[in-house]
């Protein structure tokens, strides 16, 4: 059996390098590399069951250097997860299910989108909080039913990306001993050792956060690798870090511990020689795959569809029992009842009184906590500012993971790709928050999240230079138009309490696409007018006296809606008329129909002017070349905040005179 196992390892090497041969591009070093820990985990240590890849009590297994996407292919071509190996030979083509690194929901058995170095360490960590949550939650005595591992493996690059350290320090801090990393050290990166920039005892930064830290100085060494997994396993107190030293390029006589072997193909006859040195059958033929390997990983894939069965066993007679619970699980697992929620009166009750909107939010998350029980949400170290605290709802920390309030420390990044991974596992959704201006460390993970059409909430309070005395390094200006220009996120930035409602309403019920709430320090009044018609994105919040000769529109979003209304009754006094439109969310507003549109923002009205306190960019295509903005054009300045609105012109008195200036055009 030893002999075979080291087959159905060379075997995965030998696919992924004739898949990135024939592809022409592609990274065949960390396949050949790490092919044996892999083949040990997912054969002998991972419950996983390719013919039901969505079960949700199977062990989680992220590839963190998505580069090496081929290890991942291989694996589920092997093991039955429906991958062809007309597949394989379409590694990296238009339309194929094995692109260039691994993309969730577009090739079975990717459990999240991988490719920017770290990204899968962070999402791996959020899966584990996740399983440690649910499984306090749900988990009765006898009755296990949430009880599985997170796998992740990344190399050298995924331990340099600063992201790596954020979350591990966490998952140290939170005890999260279903967490095992493996960690394909083989000292080379693109530019060539490791040493030229990277020498730091990885092993003993890991024991600082709270690792146990285990290494296998042979990564072809299956009984050892087997051996470390177990030991991982059999520590019920701290997450494990597993030190696999490879070889990258492993077999491949002229690549083999070389940067040349990373990035690109080996070349046909290096391909050939790898084949003559591992003792493949033919090495002059591609893609031959002996049938005794796949009646090896045929056999061993038993076991996790064995593991499967018993699961549903346990499952059956658990919802027998607690009838109570089998209810929550459905709860948790289902969609959002969004009619519901659009008709529920305490949800969209509001308070008539200035309030910001990052308390708003505050309030929605508190009356949104008991409608949604599978709700778990929190900050970077700025809960009471943010406002993203659920009372009553617990703290999640080692030894009481129950708590639905997350702590993440100042650890912004990481804060996102743990979020990723927490709506990844399911059963959970989840929100974050921080300082808007700092979006900007979120940025990467929400990309992954809008990639992978996951729908993650962000809420970013204090907004725009209403952060005031701060200054200009905490005053966001230009982050509302980089967060506008990422697709499938919609970015809703409300004006008063309902359209905060209806922020929430939009977040909560999304199923495949994140929002960001963008929420104001400073209080705000509440708006005649404004509600659920937010949801459509843009909306006639104060109408003017003749809206079939309406001489011009005023468009604002958040804190500046008010102040839109103030200087359409200013224009007022000089006969002038116009319609005050608020656009909370550009993205709603584009999905509308035309005729909706054209109803809001009519073409033959060119007389417009955008009022918002950050940057213009973007608003352009509804001001069209005759309209003007009153916009950001600068980095604040540290005063109060009336003041440093007067000082860059978010008055009245200059909003009206901007459109007098337009309508003379």
């Amino acid at each position: 059996m030893a002999n075979l196992d080291t087959t159905c390892v060379n075997a995965i090497r030998v696919l992924a390098a004739d898949a990135v041969q024939r592809a022409n591009s592609g990274h065949p070093g960390l396949p050949l590399g790490s092919a044996a820990m892999a083949y040990e985990l997912w054969a002998k240590h991972m419950n996983h069951n390719g013919k039901n890849p969505k079960w949700a009590n199977r062990d989680r297994f992220i590839l963190s250097g998505g580069h090496g996407s081929t290890l991942l292919y291989s694996l589920l071509h092997f093991f039955g997860y429906g991958l062809t190996m007309e597949d394989m030979r379409n590694f990296r083509q238009d339309g194929s299910l094995t692109p260039g690194h691994p993309e969730y929901g577009h090739t079975v058995g990717v459990e999240a989108t991988t490719g920017p170095l770290g990204a899968g360490m962070g999402m791996a960590v959020g899966m584990a909080m996740a399983e440690a949550h649910l499984s306090a939650k749900f988990n009765k005595p006898g009755f296990p039913v949430v009880d599985h591992y997170t796998f992740v493996l990344g190399g050298d690059g995924c331990m340099m990306e600063g992201i790596s350290s954020e979350a591990f320090s966490l998952a140290g801090t939170l005890g999260l001993s279903k967490l095992i990393v493996l960690y394909d050290s083989n000292n080379i990166s693109i530019e060539g050792s490791t040493d030229i920039a990277f020498t730091e005892n990885v092993q003993a930064r890991m024991a600082a956060f709270g690792f146990q830290t285990i290494t296998v100085e042979d990564g072809n060494d299956l009984e050892a690798i087997g051996k470390a997994i177990e030991e991982a396993k059999a520590d019920k107190e701290h997450p494990s870090f597993i030190t696999v030293k490879t070889q990258i390029g492993y077999g491949c006589p002229a690549k083999q511990g070389k940067a040349s072997a990373h990035g690109e193909p080996l070349g046909d006859e290096n391909v050939k020689a790898l084949k003559e040195t591992l003792g493949w059958p033919e090495p002059d033929k591609t893609f031959n795959i002996p049938q005794e390997v796949y009646d090896h990983y045929k056999e061993v894939a038993k076991k996790g569809e064995e593991a499967e069965a018993a699961w549903n066993k346990l499952f059956a007679d658990y919802c027998a029992k607690f009838p109570e619970m089998k209810e929550l699980w459905d709860k948790f697992h289902a969609p959002v009842d969004a009619m519901s929620l659009l008709n529920d009166k305490d949800f969209w009750a509001v308070e008539d009184k200035p309030v910001a909107t990052r308390a708003c939010s505050g309030t929605m998350i508190n009356r949104l906590k008991d409608l949604l029980p599978n709700l778990i949400g929190g900050s970077a170290d700025l809960a009471p500012s943010n406002k993203t605290d659920m009372k009553g709802a617990g703290d999640f920390a080692k030894g009481s993971y129950e708590g639905r309030n997350l702590h993440y420390g100042v650890r912004e990044f990481a804060m996102a790709a743990i979020a990723n991974g927490i709506t990844l596992h399911g059963g959970l959704r989840t929100y974050i928050g921080t300082f808007f201006v700092f979006s900007d460390y979120t940025k990467p993970m929400m990309r992954l999240a809008a990639l992978m059409n996951i729908p993650v909430t962000y809420v970013f309070t204090h907004d725009s230079i209403g952060v005031g005395e701060d200054g200009p390094t905490h005053e966001p200006i230009e982050q509302l138009a980089m967060l506008r220009s990422l697709p499938n996120v919609n970015v809703f930035r409300p004006a008063d309490m309902a359209e905060t409602a209806a922020g929430w309403c939009l977040a909560v019920t999304a199923e495949s696409t994140p929002t960001a709430l963008v929420l104001t320090r400073q209080n705000l009044p509440q708006l005649a007018g404004s509600g659920k018609a937010a949801l459509r994105g843009a909306y006639v919040i104060s109408e003017a006296k003749n809206p079939e000769k309406m001489d011009g529109i005023l468009i604002a979003t958040g804190s500046e809606v008010s102040l839109a209304i103030d200087a359409q009754a200013e224009l007022a006094k000089d006969n002038i008329d116009v319609r005050v439109v608020s656009m909370p969310c550009m993205d709603l507003f584009e999905q509308q129909t035309p005729s909706y549109k054209e109803e809001i923002l009519p073409k033959a009205v060119r007389a417009r002017v955008a009022v918002e306190a950050l940057s213009d960019f973007g608003w352009g295509r509804y001001v069209g070349l005759d309209g003007a903005t009153v916009c950001m054009h600068g980095f604040g300045a540290s005063a109060p905040a009336n003041l440093l609105f007067e000082k860059f012109g978010f008055t009245k008195e200059h909003v009206a005179d901007v459109m007098k200036e337009v309508l003379k055009k």
